[in-house]
Order: C-alpha cells, then structure tokens, then sequence
C-alpha cells in the first residue's frame, strides 16, 4: 500500500522530533584545550590512512577495544596519521594477538611502516600459534618485522637491497605487540617492546596504572632512548604476567603515554573512569581525541579485559 502524503509527512516529522533528543558528542577538553580548527586532508606522501578508526569484539573470555587517532599537529600540517594497531584471534587456541606501532616522525614512509610492522608481528605470532608452540619467540617475530620492513622499503625506492639506514630512514617504527590468552588463573599474558611505545595494567579497583616497561623518563633522565625498528636492540624487552578480573590491559603509544604520565593526572583520572568496563569503540576513539594543550601527537590505545559472568 502507497502511503498518503499526510502520512509521509507524519513520519518525517516524528523522526525530527526523535533525532532532536539526540546531542552530539562534545570533544573532551583536559585542563587547558589545544586550537580549535578544521582538519586539513593528508597529503599522499609516505602513505595515507583514516584520520581515525576504531575497533572492538569478544571472545568468550577477552574483551578487546582499540582505537587511533590523528594528532592535531598532523591535522594541522596534512600528514597522516603515523601510529597503528592490529588484533586478530588465533581460533585454535583462544588466543588474541595484538600490536601498536608508532612510526617515527623522522621517517618518510612513517605510516607505511608502522602499518606493516603489526600486520607482520601478528602475523609472525599467529604463526607460531599454528605450529603449536606458545607464540612467544619474540626475537624471531622482530626478525620477520625487520625483513618486512626491508622487504616495503626496497618496494618503496625500488632497489633490490636497501641498508640499514635507507630502510631506517623510510619506515622506522616503535613496537609493541603480545598475546592475551585465557589460564587456571586469569588471563596470561606476554608483550615485547621496541622503542618508546608502552604498556599498563589498571588496576579498577585503586584506580592505578601498572607500567609492565621502564618509563620514558626518569626524573630529568631519559630511561628509554627512542629506538625505533628496524634497529634491534642487544637486549629485547619483555614483559610476562597475569591479568584478572578487576583489571585491564592498556596497550598505547606516547601520545597517549605522555598526557598519562604516571596516571594520577586528570587524564588517568579519565580514563580509570570510563574503562572500567569496556566501553564502545566509538566513544574509546572520541575519549582518545580530547584535546589538551601542548599534547598534539597521534594517540592509539589497544586495551583488554578479562570477562566477567553478565559481560
């Protein structure tokens, strides 16, 4: 049956009075906000992403969340985003594979590379999941992401054998990437790390912001010196534990490590509030883009909760 014009009428209008009731979301201002201005596009140098993404699904024991945004000096000056995250579920055994990159600013191929490092560190993981072993031989995924790396940046200049610092100075990349995967006594986890880029448990109960690596500084002493793949330190960090209920896994770059500091700020006080249970994508990524004076870096955050009965 064709509907009548006063019909049609009437459903316009109650949708108008409906979408009425709707406020958009407010960007999230800490302390003092950054300028206000109208994102440019990025230019198509050294690759292009979204401005933003988001993701988010569970698994009958983990929650996962995750979202990157474009920082406001990116916005500003038309360069892309230059930080990355990637997780995937290794079906076989439950487990979850996670990365986040930040590509380093010096570097021209910057979003390129950290994009091609968590796709290859999952991957390389994922891998090893498949084989059966436990999908911790961290040296051996860094050497697949160095060779990937390699492998981009010789596409890149279309030289057969690029070196060391040809491919540093194209797609250098911080690093961290592990698994998550259910125990007898909560969820076990294992992260390796390259470069600056860092890791926390929250503690929801306190709330408190566990660093699982060494801080970028110490007092006025730089404690981690920004080392960037495809350099490969002597000594690769690692970091192995356990997560329970009560508590999240946070996984982000200094865009979001720099503001958190050490948590007790009103940034920690933010994010303790709305993590404690696991919000939607959409509104982790809009949390991730407050704006804050002097704090204009791409920020990404990757976090993960255990489940709870009713969650």
């Amino acid at each position: 049956m064709t509907p009548t014009r006063a019909q049609e009428v009437g459903y316009v209008q109650r949708v108008q009075r409906q979408a009425g009731h709707i406020q958009p979301w407010r960007r999230v201002v800490i302390d003092i906000p950054g300028p206000e201005f109208e994102p440019a596009p990025p230019r198509l140098v050294g690759g292009t992403c979204p401005d933003s993404e988001c993701d988010g699904w569970s698994t009958p024991e983990l929650t996962l969340r995750s979202a990157s945004v474009r920082g406001e000096r990116h916005r500003y000056y038309r360069q892309p985003r230059q930080d990355a995250t990637c997780a995937v579920l290794h079906e076989g055994t439950g487990t979850v594979v996670f990365a986040v990159a930040d590509g380093l600013s010096s570097a021209t191929a910057a979003t390129v590379g950290a994009a091609e490092s968590c796709r290859s560190a999952v991957w390389a993981i994922h891998a090893q999941l498949d084989e059966g072993g436990p999908g911790h031989d961290f040296p051996a995924v860094v050497s697949y992401v160095v060779e990937t790396l390699r492998r981009q940046a010789a596409a890149l200049l279309q030289r057969e054998d690029p070196d060391l610092a040809q491919v540093e100075e194209l797609v250098a990349t911080t690093l961290v990437a592990g698994t998550a995967r259910s125990g007898p006594d909560g969820v076990e986890l294992a992260l390796f790390r390259v470069g600056d880029s860092g890791a926390w448990v929250l503690d929801l109960t306190r709330p408190w912001f566990h660093p699982l690596f060494a801080p970028k500084t110490e007092g006025d002493v730089v404690a981690s010196a920004v080392f960037a793949l495809p350099r490969v330190p002597r000594k690769l960090e690692q970091w192995f534990g356990k997560l329970v209920p009560g508590q999240a896994l946070l996984v982000g770059t200094d865009g979001f490590g720099d503001p958190l500091g050490d948590g007790g700020g009103q940034v920690g006080a933010l994010f303790a509030e709305h993590l404690a249970v696991p919000p939607s994508p959409m509104w982790l990524a809009h949390l991730l883009d407050f704006s804050r004076e002097t704090f204009d870096d791409d920020r990404t955050l990757l976090a993960l909760w255990p489940r709870s009965e009713g969650r």
